[in-house]
């Protein structure tokens, strides 16, 4: 089968929004009834993004087979309705690792291993395998693969890869192949004048790389671009007009679709890689993409007609809030649970150490401040996190939550967090905490797994896809009618601390009932507290499976509970 590749790159800055372009590209082509499937390249020598800060690089995302990934393949995966594996995202570290594992084989016959060929050929050989891996229910292989070019053209990181590319397009031939380069346009002064000098550098150092546009992604300012500076662009970047699409801000990023459709970004790839002639598309694929996008407008055009009336607060309880990338998937999934329930959504973000005492003594305004969007907060999201910092005010948060009847959903450490504040202040366990947070503790409500790794960090927690089943008795849950009554649910984990399984009995008889428990029955998976409006605890990380279409039931139950709905949600089901 004849595979078709579009490649998006970057430059001028990085976080420029290659992820959602990337993304929106890949899902206005499925659209058309395309099976898409899509490849993020970063090019860090970190084997995963698994060990690294998510205040240094945003987000980990985790997929079904356990890969710790870049958070844009979260994007492909939400905007795309698919599902990828861990060699979809490609990084320096696994590609030298690939490298240098076939040479002390002796793959290479006794010839000097360079960067050119064995490096970049080593990178066009993972792409072509994985273009093939199917992604979605049809089971068939992919008809085009979106590749994302992570960093910055120009950025000494990326030189391999980007020569990869350039002899990549003509491995697969120029009609197989189209790039997409994504640059910054910026208004500079208060007169509003578009600067068009770093897109022509931008594309200037990758034409001199071996690479040429097919079509310019310029971001810019709510005004879009001057027809005068497109043509500009058109001029110095040896493009047509119609190649220079203005990617200006927008209320939302699920704006951005149709901003690149009415643009005609389908009708030039379509023409570009020849696709009519050489892709055959499945009637029922080409209606099942024309829904899809009805969906997709409507989804838009309710969000547009939202007004304050519609609002709902959350207050967001973390710890790496000061880079809201941190928590993208706990957004989105936020998102897609207001906008299914025509809701508009107000996250209120707080520091977990900000509710801390210590603050009202050295900081008492951000104390206070805290606080008050804590008590004025309709619901209360304690979300995951590792380390100690933050967490005795992630304690508190629950333990507001829980006596105010205030809406709350914690999610992996915010499960933990409300089982050690209900040890504490309803089953007065004296000493009670956890492991991770104090190894000396006089009561370990949660302790480490014994399986998991003590020495090593990379790829040896509790990973991926896993089944969790709701007790006996547990029919009346109201966790379990949100995921529609059944057995059994499937989410992604990612942990490696649990509850106690020997104090179980201690929080049940006092009412925090343990619904939801893995296949062995050993391992707490979803808490719930009886007699409270919603207070819902999960093990694992529900935001990694939501989609706009499809948002994720703890969620949608937090937003319900916290709109004062959910009863009537339930009875409805």
């Amino acid at each position: 089968m004849v595979k078709k590749y579009v490649l998006v790159s970057g430059g001028v800055i990085s976080g420029i929004g290659k992820g959602i372009i990337a993304s929106s590209t890949g899902l206005l082509l499925k659209t058309m009834g395309l099976k898409v499937t899509s490849i993020k390249i970063d090019p860090y020598l970190n084997i995963d993004a698994g060990t690294l800060s998510p205040l240094d690089h945003g987000e980990v995302f985790v997929l079904n087979d356990g890969g710790e990934v870049d958070l844009d393949l979260g994007n492909y995966e939400r905007y795309l309705d698919v599902t990828l594996t861990r060699a979809n995202n490609i990084t320096t570290g696994k590609i030298y690792r690939d490298v240098i594992e076939r040479e002390r084989k002796g793959d290479y016959l006794g010839k000097t291993v360079q960067v050119v060929p064995h490096i970049t050929d080593a990178i066009q050989d993972w792409v072509e395998r994985v273009a093939t891996i199917p992604v979605d229910d049809t089971g068939e292989e992919p008809d085009v693969c979106i590749i994302e070019l992570g960093g910055t053209v120009g950025d000494i990181e990326s030189a391999p890869f980007v020569e990869a590319m350039r002899q990549f397009q003509f491995r697969v031939g120029h009609e197989n192949f189209a790039l997409i380069h994504v640059s910054l346009v910026p208004t500079i002064g208060t007169v509003g004048e578009q600067k068009t000098k770093p897109t022509q550098a931008s594309i200037r150092d990758l034409r001199g790389l071996g690479l040429s546009p097919d079509l310019i992604a310029c971001r810019c300012e709510k005004t879009g671009l001057d027809e005068g500076i497109r043509s500009k662009i058109s001029m110095f970047c040896h493009v047509k007009p119609n190649q220079v699409l203005a990617v200006r801000d927008c209320n939302s990023v699920y704006h951005v679709p149709e901003l690149l459709r009415e643009q005609g970004l389908i009708d030039f790839l379509w023409r570009r890689l020849e696709i009519e002639q050489s892709v055959t598309i499945s009637p029922a694929l080409k209606e099942k993409g024309t829904e899809m996008w009805k969906k997709w407008n409507q989804l838009t055009q309710s969000q547009e007609r939202l007004h304050s009336s519609d609002e709902v607060k959350i207050a967001l309880v973390g710890k790496y809030t000061n880079l809201q990338d941190s928590y993208a998937s706990v957004v989105k999934a936020l998102e897609h649970a207001t906008l299914s329930l025509g809701k508009k959504l107000i996250i209120k973000w707080i520091e977990g150490s900000d509710l801390e005492p210590e603050t009202q003594t050295s900081n008492p305004s951000k104390y206070h401040e805290a606080w008050k969007d804590l008590c004025d907060a309709q619901g209360i999201l304690v979300t995951g996190g590792f380390g100690r910092r933050g967490t005795e005010g992630k304690i508190a948060a629950a333990k507001w939550a829980r006596e105010q009847k205030v809406p709350y959903l914690g999610i992996c450490l915010g499960l933990q967090i409300a089982v050690v504040e209900f040890a504490r202040n309803v089953c007065g366990i004296e000493g009670a905490n956890s492991i991770e947070l104090d190894e000396d503790c006089k009561n370990a409500v949660v302790v480490y797994m014994p399986e998991v790794s003590k020495t090593h960090l990379g790829g040896t927690m509790r990973l991926g896809l896993r089944p969790t089943e709701f007790q006996p008795g547990t029919e009346n849950s109201v966790i379990r009618k949100l995921y529609g009554g059944g057995s059994t649910v499937l989410e992604r984990h990612r942990h490696r601390y649990e509850v106690n399984p020997q104090m179980i009995d201690q929080f049940e008889a006092k009412g925090l009932q343990f619904v939801g428990k893995d296949e062995t029955g050993q391992r707490m998976e979803i808490v719930e507290l009886a007699d409270h409006p919603y207070f819902v605890g999960v093990q694992y990380h529900p935001e990694l499976l939501t989609r706009p279409l499809k948002p994720s039931p703890p969620f949608t139950g937090l937003i319900l509970a916290a709109t004062r709905e959910l009863e009537k949600y339930i009875k409805a089901l």
